[in-house]
């Protein structure tokens, strides 16, 4: 997948400096959070991916679902996107595009994965926590994982705090193979 986001960066960029100079960031959001589920759905894969459909069939059939949902931009964004064959990176661009807007509000994402469900007081500390750090608001996704064993594990962006049992135990093995 490193490559699809490595490929999908720079159509993601230029879609949020457009969408940004225009004052259009939640438009922009919901457009491309729309089309991008359109190009993930199985039977618009199949037609993006019949080779017997020139390149003005399959954009007729995308804008065609899309109508009403697309403006001018976004459609030409669409058009380039189907041109060099990149419509199937809809989902990475909407990732990449929401990460580059949350960053732009001073929000970040935080997953944190705990060994045990975690309290409301605990998740609070744990936001805190990362704010001092940070400086930023901090959107906390919080999920279960018993192979954890104890203690929690942290992402945010591509910093990984792992402060898990398991997580100590993988370390030492490591150092134990050296």
């Amino acid at each position: 997948m490193a490559e699809e986001i490595t490929v999908a960066r720079p159509y993601a960029e230029a879609v949020y400096e457009l969408a940004n100079q225009g004052n259009a960031l939640e438009r922009w959001s919901q457009t491309l959070a729309f089309a991008a589920s359109v190009a993930a759905d199985p039977q618009m894969g199949t037609i993006i991916g019949n080779p017997k459909l020139t390149q003005a069939e399959q954009e007729h059939a995308f804008l065609s679902i899309c109508e009403g949902r697309l403006d001018d931009q976004a459609k030409t964004f669409m058009h380039l996107l189907l041109e060099n064959h990149r419509i199937c990176l809809l989902p990475a661009i909407a990732s990449l595009f929401e990460e580059f807007k949350a960053a732009h509000e001073g929000k970040v994402e935080a997953s944190i994965t705990s060994a045990f469900p975690l309290g409301e007081s605990e998740v609070k500390d744990l936001v805190d926590r990362l704010v001092a750090k940070y400086k930023r608001q901090i959107q906390p996704s919080v999920t279960v994982d018993p192979e954890l064993i104890g203690g929690v594990r942290i992402v945010v962006g591509d910093a990984v705090f792992d402060a898990s049992v398991r997580g100590q135990l993988e370390k030492m093995a490591f150092a134990l193979k050296r």
